[in-house]
């Protein structure tokens, strides 16, 4: 997204150097596949995506908002991000695997049903959640979203969904300034967990324990998909959480615990934020061993 721009190429490249350690070598690793354009109309309007065409620009940047920009690629890129959420959650509902964890860029969870916006353009986990439903059978789908920031896109596309439970912890008053624990969605399947700056990680954990879980064991879903930011990291540079990466691993456990009784285990995480590469790379580790049960 230009020079100097938090969301840039190297957070992959940091996440798949820690992932390359001997404790990981059971992983398969697949390279996302590009979407069908059906895969990504179950979350946004065909009108949405042509108007993404049109701003792709043929060279340079194109400024979509203040801290958001397309260069030539990056559509591409956004859509090759959709295809792995897509395949990922193949994959778990087809039992060829029992977790994944979608490391992909762009982020997703602040695109809205038709507005690209905080770093993101199309959202990945809403068009995974849509393809479950479509054609895996998912009946009832639970997201979780522990990014720093809250998911107002996400929340937006399901906001009057009863068979999409959304779940948030972010830190607030801060950016987008949505996420107040009054906005329940119009069936109640809305659940906001704000923390203020410089909350700590038992904070997030009492968060996780008093709102979430039990709501997410309630709704009883056919599939959980974690929205997994890392910028809740007392390191990283656009967060005021003082979170670490036991906290992640701690609240993955917790989710696979509900997803063993309610969901045959079956649990999809997305990459979202995290900026700090030394914090990011630590922290997806931390989540991926989690969930691979170790």
């Amino acid at each position: 997204m230009g020079p100097g721009h938090p969301e840039r190429p190297d957070r992959l490249r940091a996440i798949e150097a820690a992932l390359g350690s001997e404790k990981f070598k059971r992983l398969e690793h697949l390279i996302a596949p590009f979407p069908p354009r059906e895969a990504l109309c179950r979350a946004h309007p065909e009108s949405y995506l042509d108007a993404l065409e049109q701003a792709s620009p043929r060279e340079g940047l194109a400024a979509l908002d203040a801290d958001t920009a397309m260069n030539p690629k990056t559509l591409e890129a956004a859509q090759y991000a959709a295809g792995g959420g897509v395949a990922a959650v193949d994959a778990v509902m087809s039992g060829g695997a029992d977790t994944a964890f979608v490391a992909v860029r762009p982020p997703g969870h602040h695109a809205g049903v038709a507005t690209p916006m905080g770093f993101c353009f199309l959202n990945n986990i809403a068009i995974a959640a849509r393809h479950a439903q479509a054609t895996r059978g998912a009946e009832r789908v639970a997201i979780v979203d522990f990014d720093v920031h809250h998911g107002n896109g996400t929340q937006e596309i399901f906001w009057a969904d009863k068979s999409v439970l959304f779940c948030s912890t972010h830190q607030a008053p801060f950016y987008p300034g949505t996420g107040g624990r009054n906005e329940t969605g119009e069936f109640n399947t809305v659940v906001n967990a704000p923390l203020f700056s410089g909350a700590s990680g038992d904070a997030f954990q009492e968060a996780f324990a008093d709102r979430i879980l039990p709501r997410v064991n309630d709704f009883a879903p056919d599939l959980i998909l974690i929205s997994a930011g890392f910028d809740g990291h007392r390191r990283d540079p656009l967060g005021g959480l003082l979170l670490d990466e036991r906290d992640f691993s701690e609240v993955t456990k917790r989710l696979l615990d509900i997803a063993d009784r309610r969901c045959h285990g079956r649990v999809v995480s997305f990459l979202e934020g995290g900026y700090d590469l030394e914090a990011l790379a630590a922290s997806a580790a931390a989540h991926v061993e989690a969930l691979m049960g170790a």
